[in-house]
């Protein structure tokens, strides 16, 4: 029996954005930081998973606002 080891790795990204871009675009200035695909990033506030069509004034994401940020 060996037991489970559980790793959480904060990551901190600082990005520009303006109200109007999209989740989308969100990730792919993420992607181009981090160098992980952007159609693989999730990203999550408390239960909501955020869609990449919707814009960032749209779910309210305001400047110093922290994002769950998960790799599927």
């Amino acid at each position: 029996w060996r037991p489970q080891v559980c790793f959480v790795l904060c990551l901190l990204l600082t990005v520009c954005v303006s109200q109007e871009d999209t989740i989308g675009d969100l990730k792919k200035l993420i992607s181009a930081q981090t160098g992980t695909r952007w159609d693989k990033i999730v990203l999550k506030k408390w239960y909501t998973i955020f869609k990449d069509h919707v814009s960032l004034g749209d779910y309210e994401i305001h400047d110093g606002m922290n994002l769950e940020l998960y790799y599927q």
